[in-house]
Parts: C-alpha cells; structure tokens; sequence
C-alpha cells in the first residue's frame, strides 16, 4: 500500500492523533505546556484534515507547527517521551510530510540529544530516515547529521560505535547517491562551461549543483581527515581514524567511479588531494628494509603498519582500475611500488598483500594492454608490464630458492640430485611436510627439497584476495605456508589466460575484418593496422621470458596433476599465440620446455638440446633482478607409469616416463593437434619428442597409420602401469587426431609438416640397418596418416610420399621396417582411389594412372610379404573401386593373372580372391574384350594343383562368367563386333588373315566356345571333385544359356560335346580301379561310397548322364528341329538302359533319375525361375525328391497322400497344354513307346526274383531304385494311354508284385522302416498304390471299352489286401522279422505290409463305392472276392499280426456292404450274387464268434470298443439284410437266425478275471442279439408269409434256449450246495432272466392276434422252472427273478367262461 493512497493517509492521521494523545497523557502532570501544544496540535491537524483535499501537502507546509509538540516533548529528555516522539517523528519523516525548515529543527533537536548521549540508536535510526526518505536536506544541515553520526562513531559503547559506522558509510553512499540521480535529471541540459579561473581555489565549487557541492565538500573532507587536517565543512568533528577515512574513501571511488571521470573537479580532487595522500602514507613501506635494525640508522624509520597499508593497496587497486587513464604518471609510481614490495626483504604479510594487489592487476588484461603502451613502448619510461611480469617470476624463484623464514628446508639430498627415477626419492629425506612427495596428497610444488603447498585461492580469472579483506585486524596476520605461492600462481595463470584470450579475440577480429574486405573487394590488398600488432608482439616480448623461466620452475616443481595442467595449458597458449603473431623465437622456446618436460630427465635428444642451448645462455638482468631459467632439478618426485627403451642405435639401460610426462606428452599432442597450423619448423621438435614417447611407451601402429598399444617386442623392458595403460588409448587417439588436423593446415604448414615426417623416418632407417631390433615406425605411420587425411590436395604430396616409401622403405632389409612401408603404400593407394576427388576419377585419367602407377612399381620389388600386400591391396582396391578402373583393368588382371604353380599357396589365395571379385562384382564395368582375359584367368586357376579348393571355386568362376554373358549378351555382342570390325579392318590394312579360335563362329558364340573348352579340358581332370564340379558347371552353363547359341553350334554342341564325353565317361567308369584308396593327406577322410577310383568314376557317369538328360529334356523343342532327333533319342534310351541295369546302386538309380528327366515327368525349370533348390539344379525332379532321397539317413517317410494329387496335377495341368513347339515332341507315340518298352525291359529285368538257391545273391534292387521305377509308370502311362492294352496291365501286374516283394538289406532297414510299430507306408509302397491310382483313373474318365480293367485292378490290390496276413515270398530267399535282424550283418529284411495292405484295403472300398454299379464288376464277382479276401483278417481277429487289420477289414466290410447289398439285392433274380451269400453268412461267423482269444493285457474300456464293433455289425444284419429277407435266400437267412440266437444267450470268453466279468460277457452284444430276434419276431406288418415264418422261428429258438439255461442252473445250484456258482454262470442266468421280462414287455404290446399260439404255450411252460430258482442264494439272481415273475401276473385270470352278453 503507498504512502500517499486514501487508507494510508487516514492511517497516518489516526496514528498522529494516537501519538498526540499518548504525549498528552504522559506530559499531563509534569510537563504542562507540553501538554498544551499537544492537544492543540491534535486540533490543528483535525482542522487540516477537514480544509484541504490533498491532506499530505497541507500536511507539509504545516509541518513546522505539526512538529512542534513532538520536538518539546524530546526537549524533555524523559525517556518513555523521546522515545515516542522520535517513533512519531520517523512515521512523518517516512510520509515526506517534512519541509526543510522543519528538518532543520528536528536535526538541531537530535544534536542536542546526542550532546546529551540519549537515545543513540534511535537517532542514528531518525537521521537515516530523513537523509534516505527524502532529499530535503542540504548544506549546513548535512553536514551536521553526518558529524552527528560521526561523532556518534566515537562513543564508548561498541553497539553504537558499529551501528554508527554503518550509518556513516550509508550516508556517505546516499549524498553521491543523491549527486548521480541530480546528474540523470540534468543529462539533456546543455549548460554554458564555466570560465576557467585563474586560481585554483579548492572552494570554488560554485559550478557545481546543490547535491554534487554536497558531494564534493565531503569527500575533500574525507581527504582532510585522513591526512589529519581540519575539515572545512563537517564542522565539529571531534576525532577521527585513518583506517575509517582510507575505506570510505575506497568505497566512493570504487562505487562512483562515473562522478570523478565526468566533473573536473572532482577528477582536480583526485589528482590533487588523493594520490599524493596514498604516496605519503606509502612512504614507511618503502624505506622498511626486514631485518635492518632500526639501531644503525640515525632517524628511527616508522615500521610498516598493517591495516594503513593494506587500506592503501586497495585504494591503489581501485585507482589503478579505475582511473588509470586520467592518472598515468601516477600510476606508473604505484605500480613500481608494488613491485618493489614483492622484494625478498619485505615483510611476510607485506609481499603476501602485495601479491593479492598484483593478481588484481593480472586479471585485468586490457589494463595490462594500456600499461604496455603507456609504459612499455614508450621511449625512456620505465617497462612496468616487463617489470610486473618479471617480479612475479622472480617471486616464485625466491621462495623456492631463498626458504621462507619459518620454513627452513631440510635438503638432505646431494646437491646434484644424481640419482633419477624411485633411488632419488628415496635419497631426499623428509622434506617438510612428511615424506617428500611419496604420501602426500596435498597439491604442492616441490624443489630441490624446498617443499610448498599450493592452496585454492580464487577462482579462475578472479583475484578473491584474503588478507586484503581483513579490515577487522589490527596486527598483521601470520601468512600460512604456500599461500603467496599460490596466488603468485594464480596471478601467473591469470596474466597468460587474459593476455592471450584477448590477443587472440582480437586476431581473430581482424581476420574475419580481413575476410570480409577480401570478399567485397577482391582486387586490393588488405591492410591491418599496424598498431595493433604492435602492441601484441611489444607484450609478448615483454613477458615471455619471465613468463617462460617462472613456469618452467612451476613445472618442474609441480606435485600435483591440476597445477602441472594449468602451467601446460599456459605454456601451450603462450606458444600457439606467439606462432600466431610469428614470434618464432618464443614460441621455439616454450615448445622446446613442454618437449624437455615430457621426456625423461637428461634424456639425449639433439634437436632440443641444441635449441636450448642458445636460450640458457641468456639471463635477462632486468633492474637488477635477476631472472634465470632454472634448469630442472632431477630429482624426480612423480610417480612413475613407465618404464622403456631409449630410441638409440645402440641399446641402453632403461629410462623412466612419471605421470607427468605422459600428462605433458597430452600436452605437446594438444599443441600439435590445435595450432599445427602455427609451428613452422618446430614441427621437427614436436615430432621428434612424439616419435620418443611413443617409442618409450611402445606403442605400435596400426591399420591406417594408428599407433596402438603394442606388446613388449623386446622382451620385459618395457613396464606400463594400469595408470599408464587406460591413458594409453586415449593418447593414440589423440595422436591420430593430430595427424588428422593437418587436412586445415595450409600448403607450407603441410609441407614443413612432411619434410619433418620424412627426416625422422630416414633417421629410424638409419638406425634399423644392420640389426634385427624392432624399428620405430612412428614416422612411416604418421606419413600415412597424413596422406591420408589429405587426400583432396593429394598430387601435391603424392610425389614425395610415394617415393619415399617405394625406393626407401619398401625396399629396407628390416622385414618390419619393409612391411611397413608396404602397408604404408598400399593404404595411400586404396584411399587415393577410393576419395572423391573433384572432378572424379573417372573424369581424370591421369590422376588415376598417377594413383595407380606405385601400385605397379612394387611388382619390382622381391621380397614375397611385399608381393603379397601388392595383392592384398589389389584384392581391396577391387572390393571398393573395381566399378571405376575403366583403363586400369589390363594392369589390374595382370596383376593377378601372373601367377604359377611354383609360387606359394597364400599368393596363390590371395591372388584368387581377386579373381572372384572381378568375377562376382564387375564384370560389366571392365571393357568386353578383358572378358577373354578373365575366362582364361579363370581357367589357369583351375588347372594349378597348389589348392584343390581353388581349382574348384574358379570352376565356380566360370559358371559365373557364363551367367553374366547370359545376362548381358545383347551389350556384350554389339561391344564385340564393333571390336571385331575394327580388328578386321586392321587385319585387311596390313593384309593378314584374322586369327582367333573357332573363327568362322559369330564373336560371342566364339566367347561360349571358349568357356565350353576350358570346362572341358577340367571335365576329365585326374581329381573326381574337380571332374564332379566341371561337369555340373558344364550341363548349368548349357542348359541354362544354351538358347544364345545359334543352331548350327547346338549340333557340335550335342554330338561333339556331349556324346562324346559321355562315352569317354563310360569308358572310364566301367576300365576304372577298384583298389580301395586309402585316406588322403593322413586328415582327409574318405566315405566309404566313394573310397575306390570305380566308385569316384560312377558318380561323374552318373553326373554326366543325368546332364544330358536335363539338356535333352529342356532343350528338346531346339533339338527336335535338328533333324536327326530320333537317332539322339535312341542312343540316349539306350545309355540310360545299360546304367539302369549297371550293379553299382548309385549309377542304376541315377539313370532311372535321368529317365524320369526326358519324359518330362518334372516340367522343365524355366530360367526366369531356377527351383530354389540345389537339387533341382543337380537334376533331381523337384516333385520326386521326397520319395527319391528317402533312403537318406534318418529322413521320416511322410505318409503323404500328396504325392498322387501331386501327379495328377503334373499330369492334368502341364502335360495337356504343352510349352508351345513340343506338342509334336509329347504327342509322338512312336518316342513314348520306345520309352515304355525301355521301362518294361529295365522293369522286368530288375524285380525278377533269383531262380537259383539264394546263398550266391549278387545284386538285389535297391529300395529307391523300385520306387523310381514305379513312379516313372503314372507319367509314362499318360502318353500311351490311348493303346494300354489288357496285356500291358497284366505286364505292369508282375512288376508292381516283384516290385513290393523285394526285400530289404538289413543295413538300410533303419533309415526305410521308421519302426516297425508305426503304420507308414514306404515310399516303394505309396508308388504302387500310386500307379494303380492312376490308372482307374483313367479307366473313370476313359471310354467305356477300358471299363473291363476294373476287375483287374481289384483282383491286384486284394492280393496286396492279403499282405496284411500272409506277406509275400521273393524267390526263395530268407527273410528275417525286422526284429531280428542285425544291423551290420548282410541279411534280408522283409517289409511290414500291413500299412501297406490297408491302405490298399482303403483304395478297394474307395474304388468299390464307384464302381459297385459296373457291369465289370457285377459279373467278375468283385463283392464276392472281397469279402472272400476279408474273410481272412476277420476270422483270424485277434490273431491278425497287426490289431488295426480287423478292425479296419470289418469297417470296410460294413462300409462294401452298405453299397454291395442294395446292388445284389437288385440283381437277385440274374444269380450274378447266389455265391456270395454263403460267403457272407460265414464272414459273420467267423468274426462274431472267433476262435482266436483276446489278449490278456486288453484294457476293458478297448473290450467296450471291440464289442460296439460286434454291434455294429449285427446292426447291419438288422437294418440291411432281414428287412429284405424276401429277396435272400432262405439257408442264409437260417444261418443268420441261428447266429443271432447264438449270440442272444450270452456265452462269455472264460479266460477273465472274476472282477471283470460282467462288463466282458459282451452283454450290450447279447442284448442288441435279442432285441433283434424280438423286433423281428412281433413284426406287425407281415407282408410276406416268409417274414412271418422268421420271426416265428427265432422265437421259438430263443425260448427253447432259456429254457434249458433255467434248467440247467436250477440244477447246478442243487449240486454245488453251499458253495457259489462260478461267476459267469450266474451272470448268464441273470441275462436270461432280464430276456424273459423284456420279451414279457414286448408281447403285452403286441396285439394279441399277432403272436402264435405256440408261443403262448412256450411262455407258460416256462413259469414253473421260474419258480424252481426261487430257492436260489444269489440276491442279484433274485432280483432279476421277481423282475421276470412280476408279468406273469397277466396270465393269471379265472378260467374263461361262456361268452356272455358279449363279455367274456
């Protein structure tokens, strides 16, 4: 809320009216006029309030009078009555509601209460108020509130004396305060200058405005006082302090600076009055000599006093920032001073303040700036920056070398300090501060045992000074240890950060200046200022040996990391900035000291100590202070990382590397990596100490130049600590970096950077000659580097890198050495070629012939490793720019080719992986006449006999290369007839005939022709993988684009080509070796299939022949317009027939492949998409891979009904719409004929079983074999179809029988028979069925004459039906249950074919659901035979070798019935059935009551199984055969009856256990039996006398039974007395008993005129047997037994009268 709003002024009203009451209160008694005016004031403020609208106005122009009352009551001195006015007075003061004349009563009123010594505080409180609320007060009256604060300053009481001071020095603040707002207001108003007078009077302020006079009187007071004069305007001062008066006057100049730098008069002041006040007071600091006693001189000197001196040096520092531009000649004595008081004879805490005050300066670079040009550069002044600079250095050396007082070094080390490394240490004895350097972790410097700590002192580029704010002692401090060390330190780094961050700043000014004045006008010449620079160079010379020797000292003392990185990091700038501005002398020596420190102490290394030499000599004698540049002491007190060799000619001893130097070595790598651009020549230093290092750290280079860890070459020298160790990636990393940063130097920094490089690198040849020791490779690999990253300015260094490397290094006797160079070389290549140069490559030959030319140059050299990365880099050259060589391919593939069996295997590997990127990768960008060059290439790798793998993979070659002239052959024949007219052009100008092989071929025929050749002569190689490869690659290259050939080539092609070598093939194979090869090369093993040269040979002949028959077969509609096609067709039938019947497995089942091949059983694989299968391609039909590898080890034979579907598909979809050009080829009977009997011939030939005793068995057909034979029938067979006769069947009959009859060698059971327990079908097996399938097929779809072939086919598969029960014999040969044969021994195995049987059972019913209605079949008696065939399995049931049989002869038994009975019921009348019918009754028989028993191990939930199966069929019996008992004869119906009865009184199998018998009585059989009868005996519709006649008789059976079962058991419970009858016996009677309620049931139902009266008869004559089993024991007997008597109840009526009145 504000003071002036509405609720404020109300408040303050209120609170005046309060305050005015409560002084009317306490003055009631004794002060009464008090009293008065209160109360009268109270009225005259009520009036004003009530007169004027702006109240706080009014409020003021009355405020004498309001005042008043307050002021009396403080004229009272009672306390509780000051204290509240001076509160009441304040709360005014605070509403401006004071004017000047009432200010000035209060002031005079506040000074009386000060006289008085009332209410201190409360004053100081009121006058703070008045001065700060408004600015009413002025002159005189000031001037009397600040004496009155001063005053109060002096008191006795220590709380007033401090709250005065800070009173003091807010008013101070608030008067200049006060003059700067006075000047804001004024800032627009131009005002007339005064006229300058004559006198200098210092009261003529009478310019100046109210509040700056204000100002002006008090600060030359302020002056006064502190020179002890009287003040002229602060009257009645009484006392006052020196150390009060310096820091308010420090406080107005540092925090007014504007006021003295904007009025003359106060800047009159500051010259005039304040800087000879500091000189004066300086003056007992300068005579003061420590140590001097004040007895020899005859005036006693005034000793130093601490808080005046230090107040001055502020002062001094504030001047010196402030206003140094107004006051140089003055500054320049300050500043000697402050020099001066850095001297060794000053006092401790002198030089320690003075130091403080230094590092202020240093901070500050542009004051630095404008003491070097006012001083330094000026004629005849004194150098004060050189001086400053040179004073600190010389500081820092004279606490190391002259010992602190207090701190007395303990040097116990020999003064040479000889011993290096840990002995060293060990020498030097405690230093102060424990145990020098080994266990302290305190950062300190240390030297030649003078031991000092280095504390933090400020923050980086801030000077926070610690004794210059001590403003509360009195005594001078004690200064701890190291802390004028470590701000000289601070003050060290802070000067280099400044100067060269400033420099620097501007440099970079002028250049982007320069930049921008090149880019607007690019003709003129850019000229910086001269001045500028001037100034730079002048404060670099001034400072950079005193820098330069301070540092060095520092570095060479520094304990601690931080420290040791900032005295680098100053070194390294002060370096790079002299590089910038040329200084070649500077930036030499301050490189050369980061070298010397980075290496091991007095190591030899001569470019650096010749360097130094012309340093040490001078020593800057400056104002007598001597600076000299220490040398470094040896003593080392750093831990030690590593431990190495010198890189010497000779070898030494071991020199030591501390963490330090390593950290400098950082350093030295910084320097090169970022201001490379500036070292000139002091790259020679920077790399020569580099190449040392990293020799001493042994680190080694790697790919692309990179120096990585290396192991210990030379045994254990070098030692590396894991400190050492995890820097040591990060230093090749930045070393690499380094090297890398020369892409932004400029072409002559380049240069120096290369000449550097190559004389290091011909120093380190040097010292590799001669003996075998590890040469340093640093120079090599940094060449490297360099090039490479330089690559866009490449032909400018290309000359001398490449020579160098080529005649020096790669021909170097040290294999190191030679290698390097080599890698060195080839890695410029390769990146030569691989960089995007502008323009490119391609655009540039002769940049490229200049990249490509060393490359050819080292086939000179003859050093094989040498030959070897030729090779290599051959190889890589291809991998990344094989796209662009264009002209360079002839030396490329030169390079390659040159290659014989005499040269070792790794060239010869190398030189091939050439090969094969040529070959995979680019072929298209080479010229297409290198082609011819690459086959024969290609061919010689072939034939070389170093590396079999090679040979095989160049053949590999090959097929690509035909594979790319396939593709590319339209380019490829113009490029080549272009070339062929040009070539015959030549040959006509000189008149010479054209020479290149099969010349009278087009061009690009010749080019297959030469392929073919080179395949051809690797066909017959003595090596079978070469033979085997060469072949396939062969048959792909033709088969796949022989379409590109003309046809006249094809014809060579076909007789000379591939007859041919099929008869040189078969004549090696049938002539070849049948010694058993042992293992080759002791390591190769060799399988056992192909273990002597016979069995190698027969797989090339199997390989061949299966090529020419993929030929033929893909080719055939280019072949069949040759012309003589049916000759080629014969010859190929007849090689096929003579290797089928071969006994060698592998060739017989191969010509079957090639066999199925030519028929097209597999459409031929168009090119546009390959089978993705290998297979395929080696010339195994996709579709019948499956059934063909079978005999594979451990492959599961699927029981796919795919297979057939598969066929028809093929033989639906592809061979009705042939490929267009071979209908003539499918449709030629006369081919497919010739094929048939060729199959037939091999068919019979190969299943004939051995007549003769079987002991001397040479050869039985493989399993696989037969499969393929069989399944080549269903392709054949689509084409001779149309004259398959009846004869043709009975022939394909024998062979399916042998086929399946053929047994197993034991050995190749496992992988066909699965196990014996599954149910799968062989692959032989699934043929079969699949022939046959095929052909009822075709009987289905076929004319009506074919239909005659169903019995046929019938009577086939229910032969194979009888497997299932009795398998079949093949000659007289043994065979053995898979059981029981032995793997390994030669036996025969005969097949499970039950699998087989089935499902032939399964084709039977399939087949039979067709066909039931045809002719065929009703009179060849098909239904007959079938259940002829079934009869077997059902009678046998249980004893059938495999339990599905039964159960799946009975289901299809029910299933033929379902759709035989209808058809016989039908055909009745014809007799075509009468046999049947007794078969069928005995069927039933011998199923439903077999001989054989179950097993005893059957669960009883598979009896419950077994016996729904039983119920099915009697089911059947009574929905299919009884209703219809009038079309069938009356002997089966009889026989059925009895069978039913039979069933109906149960008979149980004996061999259960008790337990079990109820559920095994096959009660559910027994009850579905006598439900039958029953349903059939009250059939209420007897339509035929016949039915009536069955019904009768199977109930009369049925009662007849019971009753004999009744009395059977009454009789045995008689005899067996107390014991109980055996289970099944009761349970019998109880089934009997449940028979008779159920039949009672049935007859209350029926309408009585339905039953005989026969019955009845039988009914009745039951009921006293009934009764005679009541004396039975057994309760479930008896309860089926009151269950059987309860119906009888119907019969038991009176005897029937007469009939009366019609009721009976």
């Amino acid at each position: 809320m504000s003071t002036s709003s509405p609720e404020a002024v109300k408040k303050l009203l209120e609170n005046m009216q309060t305050d005015l009451r409560s002084l009317s209160m306490e003055c009631k008694k004794k002060f009464p006029p008090v009293k008065e005016a209160a109360e009268s004031g109270i009225v005259k403020i009520k009036t004003i309030a009530a007169r004027n609208t702006d109240i706080l106005a009014a409020l003021k122009e009355n405020s004498s009078e309001v005042v008043q009352p307050f002021l009396m009551g403080c004229g009272t001195k009672e306390p509780k009555i000051t204290q509240l006015c001076l509160t009441a007075i304040q709360r005014l003061m605070s509403h401006e509601v004071v004017s000047e004349a009432a200010a000035g009563n209060i002031i005079n009123m506040l000074w009386q209460l000060m006289e008085n010594g009332l209410e201190e505080l409360k004053l100081l409180q009121t006058v703070l108020v008045l001065l700060t609320t408004n600015t009413v007060v002025h002159d005189e009256v000031l001037s009397k509130a600040i004496v009155l604060c001063f005053r109060l300053h002096f008191t006795k009481d220590n709380i007033t004396n401090n709250t005065a001071a800070a009173t003091v020095r807010q008013v101070v603040t608030v008067v200049f305060e006060r003059m700067v707002a006075e000047d804001e207001r004024f800032k627009g108003i131009v005002e007339q200058p005064p006229p300058v007078q004559g006198n200098t009077n210092r009261r003529s302020v009478s310019t100046l405005r109210p509040s700056a006079k204000d100002a002006y009187m008090l600060f030359q007071d302020l002056c006064q006082l502190v020179n002890a004069d009287a003040p002229y305007w602060l009257v009645g001062m009484t006392e006052m302090t020196r150390t009060f008066g310096l820091e308010l006057l420090e406080s107005v100049l540092n925090d007014f600076p504007g006021v003295f730098l904007q009025h003359q008069e106060f800047s009159f002041l500051l010259k005039e009055r304040v800087c000879p006040l500091v000189i004066k007071l300086f003056s007992p600091n300068i005579k003061f000599r420590q140590g001097s006693s004040s007895a020899a001189s005859p005036a006693p000197v005034e000793k130093p006093y601490f808080p005046i001196c230090m107040r001055l040096l502020r002062v001094v520092s504030v001047l010196i920032k402030h206003f140094y531009s107004l006051l140089v000649t003055e500054c320049e004595i300050f500043l000697s001073l402050l020099v001066k008081f850095l001297d060794g004879e000053k006092p401790q805490w002198l030089r320690a303040v003075a130091v403080e005050s230094v590092h202020r300066l240093c901070v500050q670079p542009h004051l630095l700036r404008s003491f070097c040009q006012s001083y330094d550069m000026k004629q005849h002044s004194t150098k004060v920056f050189r001086d400053i600079v040179n004073a600190l250095g010389s500081f820092i050396q004279s606490l190391f070398i002259v010992p602190s007082v207090g701190n007395p070094a303990v040097v116990s080390a020999p003064a040479g300090g000889s011993g290096s490394g840990p002995q060293g240490t060990a020498q030097g004895g405690t230093g102060p501060g424990g145990v020098s350097g080994t266990l302290t972790t305190q950062a300190a410097f240390e030297y030649r045992g003078t031991w000092i700590p280095l504390m933090t002192v400020s923050v980086q580029g801030s000077a926070k000074a610690t004794y210059l704010e001590m403003l509360d002692k009195v005594e001078p401090p004690s200064i701890p240890e190291g802390y004028a060390m470590s701000v000289a330190f601070s003050a060290l780094l802070d000067l280099v950060r400044g100067i060269t961050s400033m420099i620097e700043r501007e440099l970079s000014m002028e250049e982007e200046a320069a930049a921008e004045f090149r880019e607007a006008h690019p003709d003129q010449e850019w000229k910086p200022q001269a001045g500028a620079h001037l100034v730079w160079e002048e404060m670099v010379s001034a400072c950079w040996c005193g820098l330069l020797a301070a540092l060095s000292l520092l570095l060479d003392a520094s304990t601690d990391e931080t420290a040791t990185e900032n005295i680098l990091k100053a070194e390294l700038t002060m370096a790079s900035l002299c590089g910038r501005l040329g200084l070649v002398t500077p930036r030499d020596a301050f490189i050369t000291a980061i070298c010397k420190a980075s290496l091991p102490p007095h190591y030899a290394l001569t470019v650096l100590s010749s360097n130094a030499a012309n340093l040490s000599s001078k020593a800057y004698s400056i104002q007598g202070q001597s600076v000299q540049i220490i040398s470094p002491s040896s003593e080392s007190h750093q831990q030690v990382v590593a431990v190495g060799q010198p890189l010497t000619a000779q070898p030494q001893g071991t020199v030591v590397l501390t963490a330090k130097n390593i950290q400098c070595m950082r350093t030295l790598l910084n320097l090169a990596h970022c201001h490379g651009a500036v070292l000139g020549t002091s790259w020679q230093l920077v790399l020569a100490t580099l190449q040392h290092l990293v020799w001493i750290l042994g680190l080694k280079p790697g790919v692309g130049g990179a120096l990585k860890p290396g192991r210990a070459v030379e045994g254990p020298s070098t030692v590396l600590t894991t400190a050492v160790m995890t820097d040591l990636p990060v230093i090749s990393n930045i070393l690499s970096r380094l090297f890398e940063s020369s892409q932004y130097l400029d072409d002559v920094s380049l240069h120096h950077l290369i000449n550097a490089l190559c004389s290091l690198s011909l120093e380190a040849m040097e010292m590799a000659y001669g003996n075998n020791k590890e040469p340093s490779l640093f120079a090599v690999a940094k060449l490297l580097e360099t090039g490479l990253v330089n690559m866009d300015r490449i032909e400018i260094l290309w000359r001398p890198l490449t020579g160098h490397l080529l005649e020096k290094v790669c021909q170097h006797p040290n294999s190191r050495m030679r290698e390097w160079g080599a890698e060195a070389l080839t890695a410029l290549i390769k990146a030569g070629l691989a960089y995007k140069h502008d323009p490119p490559l391609a655009q540039n030959q002769r940049l490229q012939l200049l990249l490509l030319n060393p490359l050819k140059e080292l086939s000179n050299v003859l050093h094989a490793d040498i030959r070897q990365k030729q090779l290599e880099c051959v190889l890589q050259i291809l991998q990344s720019q094989g796209d662009s060589l264009g002209p360079g391919w002839p030396l490329v593939l030169g390079v390659i080719g040159a290659i014989r069996n005499d040269q070792g295997e790794s060239l010869i590997r190398t030189a091939f992986q050439c090969l094969q990127l040529v070959v995979t990768d680019f072929l298209p960008t080479m010229p297409c006449t290198c082609l011819q060059i690459v086959v024969d290439v290609a061919g010689s790798f072939g034939l070389q006999n170093q590396e079999l793998n090679i040979s095989l993979t160049s053949i590999g070659l090959l097929w690509n290369i035909s594979d790319y002239f396939f593709q590319r052959g339209e380019a490829i024949t113009q490029e080549l007839e272009r070339e062929e007219e040009a070539l015959q052009k030549q040959a006509q100008e000189k008149g010479e005939t054209l020479n290149r092989p099969f010349h009278p071929a087009p061009p690009f025929d010749c080019l297959w022709l030469c392929l073919y050749a080179k395949l051809g002569e690797l066909c017959v190689d003595p090596r079978p993988a070469v033979r085997k490869s060469a072949g396939q690659t062969l048959f792909s290259t033709i088969a796949a684009h022989g379409t590109l050939l003309q046809q006249p080539t094809w014809h060579i092609v076909v007789w000379k080509v591939l007859f041919q070598l099929l008869d040189c093939v078969r004549t090696s194979s049938t002539t070849a070796d049948k010694e058993k090869i042992e293992s080759g090369g002791g390591n190769i093993l060799i399988h056992h299939s192909r273990d002597t040269a016979e069995k190698q040979w027969a797989e090339t002949w199997v390989l061949t022949l299966a090529g020419v028959a993929r030929i033929f077969n893909t080719r055939r509609y280019l072949l069949q317009q040759l012309g003589d096609f049916f000759e080629a067709w014969e010859v190929l039938l007849n090689h096929i027939q003579s290797a089928a019947l071969s006994k060698n497995n592998e060739v017989s089942l191969a010509a079957l492949k090639s066999f199925q091949e030519i028929l097209q059983i597999v459409t031929p694989v168009k090119d546009s998409d390959k089978g993705g299968d290998a297979l395929a391609a080696m010339g195994v039909p996709p579709v019948l891979i499956d059934p063909l590898s079978a005999s594979g080890p451990g492959r599961p034979l699927v029981r796919s009904d795919s297979l057939v579907e598969r066929l028809t598909r093929y033989n639906g979809a592809e061979l009705q719409a042939p490929p267009p050009g071979e209908e003539s080829a499918l449709e030629d009977s006369a081919l497919w004929w010739s094929a048939w009997n060729t199959w037939y011939r091999t068919g019979t030939d190969s299943t004939r079983p051995p007549s003769g005793p079987t002991e001397k068995l040479s050869f039985i057909p493989s399993q696989p074999f037969l499969t393929a034979l069989i399944q080549i029938f269903p392709a054949l067979y689509q084409h001779i179809k149309s004259n398959f006769s009846m004869e043709d069947l009975k022939k394909l009959g024998v062979i399916l029988h042998g086929a399946v009859s053929v047994p197993i060698s034991s050995d190749a059971s496992p992988f066909i028979l699965p196990s014996y327990t599954e149910a799968v079908l062989t692959s032989l097996q699934e043929a079969v069925l699949t022939a046959l399938d095929v052909l009822q097929k075709a009987i289905c779809v076929g004319p009506e004459n074919l239909q005659v072939m169903y019995p046929a086919i019938f009577e086939q598969l229910l032969l194979f039906v009888e497997f299932s029960c009795k398998p079949p014999q093949y000659g007289r040969m043994e065979t053995k249950h898979v059981a029981n044969a032995k793997y390994n021994q030669a036996e025969w195995v005969a097949l499970n074919y039950v699998p087989f049987a089935e499902r032939s059972l399964e084709v039977v019913v399939d087949l039979y659901h067709k066909t039931a209605c045809h002719k065929a079949v009703i009179n060849e008696k098909v239904l007959q035979n079938i259940i002829k065939t079934l009869r077997m399995p059902l009678g046998l049931k249980y004893a059938c070798p495999s339990e599905s049989t039964w159960k799946l002869a009975v289901s299809s038994l029910l299933k033929v019935l379902s759709i035989g009975l209808p058809v016989a019921r039908q055909h009745a009348s014809s007799g075509k059935f009468d046999t049947m019918w007794p078969e069928l009754a005995n069927a039933f028989e011998d199923f439903l009551f077999t001989k054989s028993t179950p097993p005893d191990n059957l669960s009883i939930q598979e009896f419950q199984k077994n016996e729904a199966i039983d119920v099915e069929v009697v089911q059947l019996i009574s929905t299919e055969i009884l209703p219809f008992a009038n079309f069938i004869p009356k002997d089966f119906v009889g026989q059925i009856m009895a069978m039913l009865n039979k069933g109906s009184i149960h008979s149980q199998s004996p061999s259960f256990t008790e337990a079990e018998i109820d559920v095994r009585m096959r009660e559910e059989f027994s009850k579905v039996c006598f439900e039958t009868l029953l349903q059939f005996s009250f059939s209420n519709k007897v339509s035929t006398p016949q039915e009536g006649y069955i019904s009768r008789m199977a109930l009369s059976v049925l009662l007849k039974r019971s009753q004999d079962v009744l009395r059977r058991y009454v009789e045995d419970e008689r005899l067996s007395g107390r014991c109980p009858l055996p289970r099944q016996q009761v349970t019998e009677i109880i089934f009997v008993l449940k028979a008779i309620s159920t039949l009672m049931d049935s007859l209350k139902k029926t309408q009585p005129e339905n039953v005989d009266g026969n019955t009845w008869a039988q009914v009745i004559a039951l009921y006293p047997t009934l009764v005679e089993c009541i004396t039975c024991s057994s309760s479930e007997v008896s309860s089926a037994l009151k269950e059987a008597l309860g119906p009888f109840k119907d019969f038991m009526q009176p005897p029937v009268s007469k009939v009366q009145n019609g009721e009976s």
